[in-house]
């Protein structure tokens, strides 16, 4: 990481085949400055009699040094066997020394007598201490322990999480030892399965990035969850599972995704959610035979995102950035609720001597902030332009990309973009909302979406700024409901058709629609203060 540059920003401990060799190591202290390649090297005994054995390597932030982050850092590993007093390197172990003269025998076995004895009080004193521990843990006095195996998990069985030695070896991290004990819920593998019926296939929700979402009961049947399950040959591996945990273990807001817990036991990385009764925004919105949304309920849904990601950005100890908006990571609850969700790419933003946080690349290609893309420098404004591209998706209801239509049309934020200049973004949106969205509205809609998806990201708007206008243009959108100007389609169970007029609101067939350029300004009186009360008067959820 090219922000680590100083002391005591990460600091860690090693463990080499369950031994200690170092126990608070820090790369920029070792070497004296950043930048600079170091190695160390350790000795390890290998018995000899097998023909392969597994060499365990194990890295683990140290909580004590209180770093900056905490993580660890390994480049590389190279296994070499030492040679023999003769030089050679495919011999057995070394031979022991011969035995000394005999009037060295008894001293020998009062010592060798005394170390035995020594040992056989540390071993019990050390067995004792763990049955203690045990029995403790089995009658509950740690509620968030687990039973089951500990938090020394093979990351080898996560292809991006692994570093290999020129031996078969096993390189094993600690995710577990830091994750919040008292503010999430730790799940046996044994409840899980319960909860899922075994994994039952006809309980897949949905498949992304980091494996399949189960839905699933927990408590006896009384608590309904989704249960996502890591999949061991996804992108995403142990180091998404544990942001996801750190952050939305301290997060709580009405529009963010609440995570009940987590098990990681048998190598899993499973993660509790609260269960979204309507599932993602992107489920209705194209590719899906469910009804369409109206529009006014697009609206609410896209303000209520954008109230997660202003929180995010501005109402948390540090900015964080989720780097993955889009419309799959927009769950709806039953009461069509809008919830940001997936933090498994989440970064901390950056502090406030600095304006970016630089970092590789990663994200969703369609909702990727171009400026990021080329100089790997990420901001809350990466945020915006990815949601931008959402507020275009909910009015055109057509992916972020689509390889089967013309060049200029793959990217829908390029084509929105070029329709909105040519001033024809009107024959681009969802044929259901046609009629169905007052001009005021749609322009000032349009124009919060254009703004997001500008290519330098200084002149995008602040997610404050995008929430502020999305509450304006819903306030457009009802009050042209209202005087019975537009049929903002009514909910989502009316099967009226895309085409038709509002009952006691029909429109004169002589009348001249109002254009995009706003001919017609008159929006009720509304003002900017009488839009803004979610923010200027924020109410606990």
């Amino acid at each position: 990481m090219s922000n680590i540059t100083k002391i005591n920003q990460r600091v860690f401990k090693v463990y080499i085949n369950n031994r200690t060799a170092e126990d608070a190591f820090d790369v920029i202290a070792y070497a004296g400055s950043s930048g600079v390649p170091v190695h160390k090297d350790y000795v390890v005994l290998v018995a000899g009699g097998t023909p392969q054995q597994d060499l365990w390597l194990a890295l683990n932030p140290n909580n004590a040094s209180k770093p900056e982050y905490y993580d660890a850092i390994l480049n590389g590993v190279e296994i070499f066997k030492l040679s023999s007093p003769a030089g050679n390197l495919a011999g057995p172990n070394p031979i022991p020394l011969p035995k000394q003269a005999a009037k060295h025998s008894k001293s020998r076995v009062a010592v060798i007598a005394g170390c035995l004895s020594a040992a056989l009080v540390v071993v019990l004193i050390a067995g004792f201490c763990f049955v203690n521990a045990s029995r403790r843990r089995r009658q509950g006095k740690e509620p968030n322990s687990s039973d089951g195996p500990s938090g020394w998990l093979p990351l080898s069985l996560y292809g991006n999480s692994h570093s290999a030695g020129s031996a078969k070896t096993n390189t094993t991290g600690s995710y577990a030892s830091s994750l919040p004990s008292n503010l999430c819920r730790h799940f046996s593998f044994a409840e899980i399965k319960a909860a899922t019926h075994n994994f039952d296939d006809s309980r897949v929700l949905g498949v992304g990035g980091f494996g399949k979402v189960y839905r699933g009961e927990v408590d006896g049947g009384t608590m309904k969850v989704a249960i996502k399950r890591g999949n061991p040959l996804s992108e995403q591996g142990v180091h998404e599972f544990q942001t996801e945990i750190e952050m939305l273990s301290k997060l709580r807001h009405r529009h963010l995704v609440s995570l009940i817990g987590y098990c990681e036991e048998n190598c899993e990385m499973i993660l509790v959610y609260d269960y979204m009764a309507y599932g993602t925004l992107r489920e209705h919105l194209y590719k899906t035979q469910k009804p369409p949304l109206p529009w006014k309920q697009r609206l609410e849904i896209c303000i209520g995102a954008a109230r997660g990601l202003h929180y995010l950005h501005t109402g948390a100890k540090h900015t964080i950035i989720h780097r993955d908006v889009k419309t799959t990571n927009i769950l709806l609850d039953e009461k069509w609720v809008a919830k940001v969700s997936d933090f498994g790419l989440s970064k901390t933003g950056p502090s406030l001597d600095h304006t970016h946080v630089s970092t590789v690349v990663k994200g969703s290609f369609g909702y990727l902030d171009p400026e990021y893309f080329r100089r790997q420098q990420l901001t809350d404004k990466s945020d915006v332009y990815s949601f931008g591209v959402v507020l275009f998706e909910c009015l055109c209801a057509r992916p972020a990309l689509n390889p089967t239509l013309a060049k200029e049309q793959v990217s829908l934020a390029e084509w929105a973009a070029h329709c909105h200049t040519k001033g024809m973004l009107e024959q681009i949106q969802d044929p259901y909302l046609k009629g169905k969205i007052a001009p005021e509205c749609f322009k000032k809609f349009a124009e919060t979406a254009m703004k997001c998806v500008s290519d330098q990201g200084i002149e995008r708007p602040s997610m404050g700024d995008v929430l502020w206008n999305l509450e304006f243009a819903l306030q457009l959108q009802e009050s042209a409901e209202e005087s019975g100007k537009v049929c903002g389609g009514g909910g989502i169970d009316n099967e009226e058709e895309p085409f038709t007029g509002c009952g006691g609101g029909k429109k004169d067939p002589n009348e001249e629609s109002p254009g995009l350029d706003g001919t017609q300004t008159n929006s009720d009186g509304l003002t900017p203060s009488a839009v803004f009360s979610q923010i200027m008067n924020p109410k606990g959820r």
